[in-house]
């Protein structure tokens, strides 16, 4: 097996995380594959794999709120709907759609966050289309289905 940088010795001194993240993770991924769980740096470990966690779920809901905008924007004003909008409304859809197939477990969360970022997503609609914030409906007007259909347009 191909090793990424030398096997740690009993006396080689671990990496900073601080100094050297990229070395650190190497060093933290050697260390898991030859079994030699003593010398993990299992505080900065745990932390990273939660934030790894926090930026799958940040992503999902940050696809999932320029998605809903643009959908809004096509709903409340057909006129303008730009190759720009329904664009940036298959783009997301085609991420929001593998995030889930690659973290399944990321479904749990999609209601949740599709109506947490909704709000913001009407803020984002009203400032760009120059609608006040109460000409988009108070709920979320799309379902799950509707928002993850490749050919579903309001």
């Amino acid at each position: 097996m191909h090793q990424l940088f030398p096997s740690p010795t009993a006396t080689a001194e671990p990496v900073d995380i601080e100094r050297d993240f990229a070395q650190w993770i190497d060093e933290q991924a050697e260390l898991l594959r030859i079994r030699d769980f003593e010398r993990l740096d299992l505080i900065h470990l745990v932390e990273e794999l939660e934030a790894m966690s926090s930026r799958l779920k940040r992503e999902l809901g940050s696809r999932l709120e320029v998605l809903i905008l643009h959908l809004l924007k096509c709903q409340f004003q057909p006129t303008r709907k730009s190759s720009s909008w329904t664009h940036s409304i298959v783009e997301q859809r085609s991420r929001i759609i593998d995030l889930l197939d690659q973290n399944p477990s990321l479904n749990t969360h999609f209601d949740e966050y599709s109506h947490k970022h909704y709000r913001v997503a009407v803020i984002r609609a009203a400032h760009a289309t120059g609608l006040g914030v109460n000409a988009f409906p108070k709920e979320l007007p799309f379902t799950r289905d509707e928002l993850l259909d490749k050919h579903f347009a309001p």
